[in-house]
């Protein structure tokens, strides 16, 4: 191989090294947005009295990670008063996904009961991360 092969063999390895790294650092991480769409009228679902927060999770059949954070999450809405969680299959609900900008999943999106988007994870939640994001709205001191 010549030194220009090899220069290029080894850039193409350090960038693609960069953003292997770049999106696993990325995946699971509670990000704070500001949003349009609400996910209660995308999930078809009317808040219960005793709802403040929906997460609302976009999966896909094929997805390992979807099985895992579903069962999270549902746990987690069991355990937390308060807390609901919506699962939306997006070859059932491609404009759902459109609509809120998904390119992934899982994706789970937080929302307020008056519908603003709180936050956003893609990959699995840890769980940790998003009980502190969500803690204020939870405990009515958002």
């Amino acid at each position: 191989m010549s030194a220009v092969g090899a220069i290029v063999v080894v850039a193409v390895l350090v960038v693609a090294t960069v953003v292997g790294l770049a999106l696993r650092a990325r995946s699971g991480k509670v990000r704070t947005t500001t949003g349009a769409a609400s996910g209660w009228s995308l999930a078809h679902v009317t808040p219960e009295p005793d709802d403040r927060v929906l997460l609302l999770q976009l999966s896909s059949p094929i997805c390992t990670p979807c099985r895992q954070t579903a069962a999270q999450l549902t746990e987690l809405a069991a355990q937390r008063p308060g807390l609901r969680h919506v699962e939306i299959d997006v070859g059932d609900a491609p404009a759902a996904a459109s609509e809120l900008h998904v390119m992934r999943t899982p994706t789970t999106i937080a929302f307020a009961r008056d519908g603003r988007e709180l936050l956003r994870v893609s990959g699995v939640p840890r769980r940790r991360d998003l009980l502190e994001a969500l803690d204020s709205e939870l405990t009515g001191a958002g």
